[in-house]
């Protein structure tokens, strides 16, 4: 027996060697994978790592990310499956340049003093120094991808591909610039699609208004300056006397108005008075409104968030300062009704700085979903994409059900820039991939480059074959349509939909067959961790206190898919002391039975080991469905109480009987058995706990051993 089992398990000595070793005999590449393990099945399968966002540091949802793509991975290769793990990293625009655009305030910079292109460098040179640390704390995670294959979502081939994209989008009638109502955030100076925008509960002060005969109300006297259409329900009988198109005069804020009744069904009768004024440039239901009807539109709030000079006095201010004093004007001119000081409501916000949401009239290209949501409703429904938790299946179709067009400009200077040009005598948008355009084909104007960029999740959700070389490469053909998109529930409708929509536009088929989401990973008090808390757990923090085993384990068992997961570092302590049980077994073991070799043609059990046996086996067609079924959190409960309860305890303490007592054949039959049983329990444990049984393994007395990782899976 090796003297190393001497002294107690020492991960911090173990795990950076056993990487190396991995990273050197090449089997993370699914080409270099032997012909004999490839033998007992030979079909690909592979899983697309969700591309980490190169901009800081892994977090404890990394962590479970990486620990259940791995775990599925290393189970399919022992399998004999030819496995790709396809390792990525994500430009992550919008969310990049706000981590830099706060390096920059403490450097006293702000992005809008700076050239685009000066801004855009510094922003690469960050991101590629962020990724090779980002790569780092991958691996240790004991991540078996194979980074010869690693894709970044800015790498030409990535960009060439989003590119036909968009312009087969654009031949096939289903992209359009259009000037439409956006969402837009006055502090990052960008729009966002839909998916983009949080709704923050908020009780505010609501105003009834005096309107000529009207009693209006609004949480938002800043943008009444323009409003000059009043809208009723056509059926409303209180208002039965005025007709669509009357006019009338009335004093208003900054002095006397002509307004036009509008009749139109979008009004709520039960809501307030029934009868409100609209600011088609800065609210999505009275733009609409106004388009129906052909009804002016006039900016009353900048980009900046600051009033314009439409609002007379308070031209240039910010709106939380300019709304008490608009009201004060109204009361001194008697037309304030009444105030409610506690409306409570939802109000817009950016999900990543919390400023209120302003509504703008803005040109952006958008993709027309309707078309592309029906093909994919339709596979879905078919069921050719399962969805684990399956009640993600039926968010999904209500999503893609009521989709609406996806507005993919973003005005900032990091990510991939929209190839297309933009006249400026008529407003019209033409893709321009190879920069020839020079004048505008239905006006003759001057045409000038598009300055914004692709919002991130159009150019991700192509990633599936972007990333696998499409349309020509042999791991297109080989590896496409790819096994399993591991990822978090939360970006159901941001990403896994939207791949599936995209995937199955450019390539005919669904990106992957199976969709596993994860829960958010919590604190030990079931918290959501933010750096703002203090209680975010770096997993890199734990893995040098208690191993990576440890972490892994202390990820998996006890997390059902879908759910959160409080994570406390007592758990993960736990598992510490099972890495080391899992030694001390193999010491006691490989001390029992030194000089013998394990016999796979041994028959002369006694009726004690042939019964261990049975349960052994048993074990192992339990835990191998729970992994093909995506219970992997059941199926290492099962293999810890294995180890630990029954082997530990129970067989290990019995056989220092059957070893010191038994007969010739009875300790030849029992030390079989201890090799049997710790052979198998270190191959199916191996997924989960890759390093510690990688390690045993070496000392193993076993014939024709090759590494652990590219054992068969037990049978």
């Amino acid at each position: 027996m090796n003297e190393k089992f001497l002294k107690p398990y020492n991960h911090l000595e173990v795990e950076k060697n056993i990487y190396e070793e991995w990273l050197k005999s090449g089997y993370f590449n699914p080409d270099n994978l032997p012909k004999d393990l490839l033998a007992k099945n030979g079909k690909p399968f592979t899983i697309i790592m969700p591309p980490t966002n190169a901009n800081g540091s892994l977090h404890a949802g990394h962590g479970l990310v990486m620990t259940i793509q791995d775990i599925i991975v290393r189970y399919k290769r022992m399998k004999g499956f030819k496995t790709l793990w396809l390792p990525g990293l994500d430009h992550a625009g919008f969310e990049t340049q706000v981590v830099y655009e706060k390096k920059l305030e403490k450097e006293g910079r702000s992005r809008f003093e700076m050239e685009p292109k000066k801004l855009y460098e510094e922003i690469l040179k960050f991101t590629l120094e962020n990724s090779e640390n980002i790569k780092t704390q991958i691996k240790s995670i004991g991540a078996s991808c194979d980074w010869s294959r690693t894709k970044f979502t800015l790498d030409d081939d990535i960009v060439k591909t989003v590119y036909s994209t968009f312009k087969k989008l654009s031949d096939d009638d289903l992209l359009y610039r259009g000037k439409k109502i956006i969402s837009w955030c006055p502090k990052h100076q960008t729009s966002f699609s839909d998916l983009e925008i949080k709704d923050e509960e908020k009780i505010e002060p609501y105003y009834y208004l005096k309107y000529g005969p009207f009693i209006i109300s609004t949480s938002r006297p800043e943008t009444k300056f323009g409003d000059k259409y009043v809208v009723m329900h056509p059926d409303d009988k209180r208002y039965v006397q005025y007709k669509h198109g009357d006019k009338f005069d009335t004093e208003w804020i900054n002095g006397p108005i002509t307004a036009t009744i509008i009749k139109d069904s979008a009004i709520d009768m039960e809501f307030g008075t029934g009868v409100m004024t609209i600011t088609p440039w800065h609210d999505p239901v009275d733009f609409e409104i106004a388009l129906r009807h052909k009804l002016e539109k006039e900016q009353v709030i900048d980009e900046r968030g600051k009033l314009l000079p439409i609002a007379g006095e308070f031209a240039g201010m910010g709106i939380n300062k300019a709304r008490p004093l608009i009201i004060e004007k109204l009361k001194t001119k008697g037309l304030v009704d009444k105030i409610d000081e506690n409306y409570k409501h939802n109000i817009k916000t950016c999900y990543k700085c919390g400023t209120t949401i302003e509504p703008q009239i803005k040109s952006q290209w958008f993709v027309k979903m309707k078309p592309l949501a029906l093909k994919a409703l339709e596979k879905i429904k078919a069921g050719e994409v399962i969805y684990i938790p399956d009640q993600y299946e039926k968010i999904t179709t209500h999503w893609l059900d009521n989709i609406i067009d996806w507005n993919i400009s973003r005005q900032i200077v990091w990510g991939i820039p929209i190839p297309a040009k933009i006249c400026d005598k008529c407003g019209t948008g033409i893709v321009d991939l190879e920069n020839k355009e020079e004048k505008c084909k239905k006006c003759n104007g001057s045409l000038r480059k598009d300055t914004d960029t692709f919002d991130t999740w159009f150019s991700s959700g192509q990633w599936p074959f972007a990333s696998l070389g499409y349309p020509d490469s042999n791991d297109f053909k080989t590896f496409y349509p790819t096994d399993i998109m591991e990822t978090a529930g939360e970006i159901i409708f941001f990403w896994v939909s939207r791949m599936i929509m995209l995937g199955l536009y450019i390539t005919g088929k669904i990106p992957f067959k199976t969709v596993y989401l994860h829960g958010l990973v919590l604190d030990a008090k079931g918290k959501k961790m933010s750096k703002s808390k203090g209680n975010v757990i770096n997993p890199l923090d734990l893995t040098s206190k208690y191993g990576t085993d440890a972490f892994r384990m202390g990820l998996i068992i006890g997390n059902t898919p879908g759910t959160s997961l409080a994570l406390s570092e007592d758990k993960i302590k736990g598992y510490k002391h099972f890495a080391n049980k899992l030694w001390n077994i193999t010491r006691f073991v490989l001390t029992s039975v030194e000089g013998e070799n394990l016999d796979r043609t041994f028959v002369k059990w006694s009726d004690e080991d042939i019964k261990l046996n049975k349960e052994l086996n048993s074990l192992l067609i339990d835990i191998t469905s729970d992994i093909e079924n995506f219970r992997l959190y059941m199926a290492g409960e099962k293999l810890y109480h294995y180890a630990w309860h029954c082997l530990a305890d129970e067989i290990l303490e019995q056989s220092k009987k059957v070893l010191k007592e038994g007969t010739i054949d009875e300790i030849k039959s029992r030390k079989q058995f201890l090799l049997y049983s710790l052979t198998t329990v270190l191959k199916a444990l191996h997924p989960f706990i890759p390093y510690v049984t990688e390690e045993i393994w070496k000392d193993m007395p076993v014939a024709n051993k090759k590494m652990l990782m590219i054992e068969e899976w037990p049978v």
